[in-house]
């Protein structure tokens, strides 16, 4: 219960901290960035005849996982993979965005799919040693409209979309007191509808600074009991086409389906951990 209440605080304070990150930049003199992606801004170029920008960004997530899951018959197994044990953890990943703009609005979509796997002994009697691997699949959907704050180089957005995410978790549990495993695995999906702020700021032509938090769930049918996301990213501009950022993120889910006695699944984590990314503008 009590890594329950930490991973609830730590997901929802990413989330306040980048609303109020938002709302604190708001103050400062800025001018528009070109794009609302992940973690990478465009360079300043002129728009194309019809007034649209796109931006294609690829990116790498190192996250880290805290909370708790529990699938079935067993009990909620608390999961804690640390920055240092992602690399260990890692079994393969595809993440990248993409961004259409024109005037005040912003449309934005984002890919990610990753699997982590991990093995640890419980501090419990006899220490049974615990496997875990999850597969998660997150589709994201997003408008935003530029709100009438700071001036043309700083850009806050409203913004309303949605976040799917396809969960396969597998667990099991093996003790020197039974001669046999315990099992299980499921999948689920579940679709959130977001609310939020997205905040683009040129600092220079070279330095950008970015910043998304958004809240969802809701507790609504088919989707998550609260689903909330920080992000925070500094990049810069090599060119008119390119662009790199480094940044952290964090996307807290508290997601619970129980359809029967034998049908239990809880997963309340918080993802958290650095990235990097790379984004063409065009």
């Amino acid at each position: 219960m009590a890594r329950t209440r930490r991973g609830v605080r730590t997901g929802l304070r990413a989330a306040l901290a980048m609303l109020v990150a938002g709302a604190m930049l708001a103050m400062a003199p800025a001018r528009p960035v070109h794009a609302a992606d992940l973690g990478a801004a465009p360079a300043s170029r002129p728009q194309a005849a019809s007034g649209w920008q796109y931006q294609a960004t690829l990116y790498l997530w190192a996250t880290g996982i805290d909370g708790d899951i529990g699938i079935r018959r067993l009990p909620a197994i608390p999961v804690d993979i640390t920055f240092g044990d992602v690399m260990q953890n890692f079994q393969g990943a595809v993440m990248g965005n993409f961004i259409a703009k024109k005037d005040n609005w912003t449309l934005f979509a984002d890919v990610f799919w990753s699997q982590l796997g991990t093995s640890k002994n419980l501090s419990t009697a006899g220490q049974p040693l615990l496997d875990f691997s999850q597969r998660l699949f997150i589709l994201s959907g997003a408008a935003g409209y530029r709100l009438p704050v700071g001036d043309a180089d700083f850009d806050l957005s409203a913004t309303a979309g949605f976040r799917y995410q396809r969960l396969s978790a597998n667990t099991s549990l093996s003790s020197i007191f039974v001669p046999f495993a315990i099992s299980e695995s499921d999948t689920k999906d579940w679709l959130d509808p977001t609310f939020g702020l997205a905040l683009q700021w040129k600092l220079n032509k070279q330095w950008f600074l970015n910043a998304l938090a958004d809240v969802g769930g809701f507790g609504l049918p088919a989707s998550s009991k609260l689903s909330a996301q920080g992000l925070v990213a500094a990049g810069y501009n090599w060119n008119e086409s390119w662009s790199t950022a480094l940044g952290y993120r964090a996307l807290y889910t508290d997601y619970e389906s129980i359809t029967s006695p034998t049908r239990d699944f809880r997963y309340n984590t918080t993802m958290h951990g650095p990235f990097m990314s790379i984004g063409y503008h065009f």
